[in-house]
C-alpha cells in the first residue's frame, strides 16, 4: 500500500472517530444562523474546536471580525482548506454553510493528526460573509490567499457534481433623489424620484432583450415613495448584474449605469449609483484537482450528476470563483438532500441538518482531506494542476484586476451560491 494510500485511509479513520464532535459543530451553527459578516457564534464554535484540538488559530483574520486562519505543516505544498458559515436572511442555513463549515474543519482536523508525516501545510481559513459581501474577496486583498499552491471547499446541493456551474455577478444600488410636492395641488412643483426609477428600470428591461443568453440583469425597488399624494422625493433599487465572464461583466455594467444615469437625466432628479466593493467571478475549476475529489468521493460511495447535463442557465455565483483566479481550486457539490430540493429554498434548510446533510459532512470531510493527499504526494498532478491554471492566467489576471472596487459598498456584492 502506497504511502498516500496509507494517509488517505488514516485521516478517514480519524473523522470517523471525530464524527460524533464534527456532527454537534454542523447542528450547533445550523441551530444559529448568522449573517454576513456576523457569525460570531459560527467562528466561535470554529476557533473553539481548533483550539481543542491544540492547533493555533488567529481569530478577526485578514481584516474581517469574524475570519480565522490556522496554519500548519512543515514544508511541502500548501493547500488552503475554506469553510464558509454565514446563513440566509429569514430562511436560516438554506445554503447548508453548516455542512461547509464542518467539512473544512473535519478536513483540516484530520490532517492536522498526521503531525510529522503530513506532506505539506495547510492554510484552514475561515471566510466569511459569502452569501453577501464578497468575503473571500475582502480577505484576499489582505493576502489571505497569497503563495498558495491551492484552495478547496465543498458546497451541499442536491446532487453530487464536479464543479458549480457559476457566472460572474455585480451588484449596484440606486438612489434617486428629487423634489417633494403635493400630486394633486402643485405637481408642477416636484421632481418625481420615483419616475427616475421606474424609467430606469424600464430602460434596463428593454436592454434585457439585447443581451447574451448568458446575461443577467435583475431587480427590485427596495424605497417607492411615502403616499400617492406626495411626489416622491427619495426612491431606491437593489439590481444584480450577471455575465460569464468578468470581461463580459465591465460592458454589461457601463450599459446599467447608462439606465440609471437616463432615468435622471429623464426626470431632472440626482442619482446616487454605488456598485459593490467586491464582484464575484465565475468559477475556473482545476480539473485535475477536481477528477481527483471526484475519484476520492466516489471511493467513498457517491455518485456524480454529468455537468453535461445540468439544465441550460441553472448557473449561480460565488465569491470562490474570485479565489480559482488566483489559484488553482475545486469547488465541487456534495448531495445533501433529495435532486429536487434546491439550496436557497426553505426545504433546504431542513435537510441541513438531516441524515443526508450529515453524511455530507462527513463524506465532504474525508473526501476534502484525501485530496489534499493526493495534490501534495502527486507531483504530477501539481504540474497538471498548474498548467491547466497557467493557461488561462493572462485573463484571471484581468478579472480579479476588475473585481475590486475600492470606493465600492461593502455591504452588497453577490448573492451567495444563487
Amino acid at each position: 500500500m502506497s504511502d498516500a494510500a496509507t494517509l488517505k485511509r488514516e485521516v478517514c479513520d480519524t473523522i470517523d472517530a471525530m464524527s460524533a464532535e464534527l456532527l454537534a459543530v454542523s447542528h450547533e451553527i445550523h441551530s444559529k444562523p448568522e449573517l454576513a459578516f456576523k457569525e460570531f457564534e459560527a467562528a466561535r464554535i470554529l476557533t473553539g474546536a481548533l483550539e481543542k484540538a491544540d492547533l493555533s488559530v488567529t481569530r478577526h483574520a485578514f481584516g474581517l471580525d469574524t475570519a480565522y486562519v490556522s496554519s500548519f505543516g512543515e514544508r511541502g505544498p500548501e493547500v488552503a482548506i475554506l469553510s464558509e458559515y454565514d446563513a440566509l436572511p429569514g430562511i436560516g442555513h438554506a445554503c447548508g454553510h453548516n455542512i461547509i463549515a464542518t467539512t473544512g474543519l473535519g478536513a483540516s482536523l484530520a490532517l492536522a493528526k498526521l503531525g510529522s508525516r503530513l506532506p505539506g501545510r495547510v492554510r484552514y481559513l475561515g471566510t466569511p460573509a459569502e452569501e453577501q459581501g464578497g468575503g473571500k474577496e475582502l480577505m484576499a486583498q489582505d493576502g489571505a490567499f497569497d503563495g498558495l499552491d491551492a484552495a478547496m471547499m465543498v458546497h451541499p446541493a442536491g446532487v453530487d457534481l464536479i464543479a458549480m456551474p457559476c457566472i460572474c455577478v455585480s451588484e449596484v444600488s440606486v438612489i434617486y433623489r428629487g423634489r417633494s410636492a403635493h400630486a394633486s395641488a402643485i405637481p408642477h412643483m416636484g421632481l418625481n424620484a420615483l419616475d427616475a426609477l421606474v424609467t430606469a428600470y424600464q430602460a434596463i428591461a428593454q436592454l434585457r432583450q439585447h443581451i447574451r443568453p448568458t446575461e443577467r440583469i435583475h431587480g427590485i425597488i427596495t424605497k417607492g415613495g411615502a403616499a400617492p399624494n406626495i411626489v416622491p422625493d427619495e426612491t431606491a433599487g437593489l439590481f444584480y448584474v450577471r455575465a460569464a465572464t468578468a470581461e463580459d461583466l465591465i460592458p454589461l455594467k457601463k450599459r446599467v449605469q447608462a439606465c440609471f444615469e437616463a432615468g435622471a437625466l429623464a426626470t431632472g432628479c440626482t442619482a446616487e449609483v454605488k456598485w459593490a466593493k467586491a464582484d464575484y467571478l465565475d468559477l475556473k475549476s482545476s480539473m485535475p484537482i477536481a477528477n481527483a475529489y471526484e475519484a476520492n468521493a466516489r471511493a467513498l460511495g457517491r455518485d456524480f450528476f454529468p455537468l453535461s447535463k445540468m439544465p441550460a442557465g441553472s448557473a449561480g455565483s460565488t465569491d470562490m470563483g474570485n479565489i480559482s483566479h488566483r489559484v488553482p481550486s475545486i469547488h465541487p457539490m456534495i448531495a445533501s438532500a433529495p435532486p429536487h430540493v434546491m439550496i436557497h429554498n426553505p426545504e433546504f434548510t431542513k435537510w441541513a441538518a438531516s441524515d443526508l446533510g450529515d453524511k455530507a459532512c462527513i463524506d465532504g470531510a474525508k473526501a476534502l482531506a484525501m485530496t489534499a493527499i493526493d495534490f501534495m504526494t502527486d507531483a504530477n498532478m501539481r504540474e497538471e494542476a498548474k498548467a491547466h491554471f497557467a493557461a488561462t492566467a493572462e485573463a484571471s489576471a484581468r478579472s480579479v484586476a476588475a473585481a475590486y472596487d475600492p470606493n465600492g459598498l461593502s455591504h452588497i456584492g453577490g448573492c451567495g451560491c444563487c
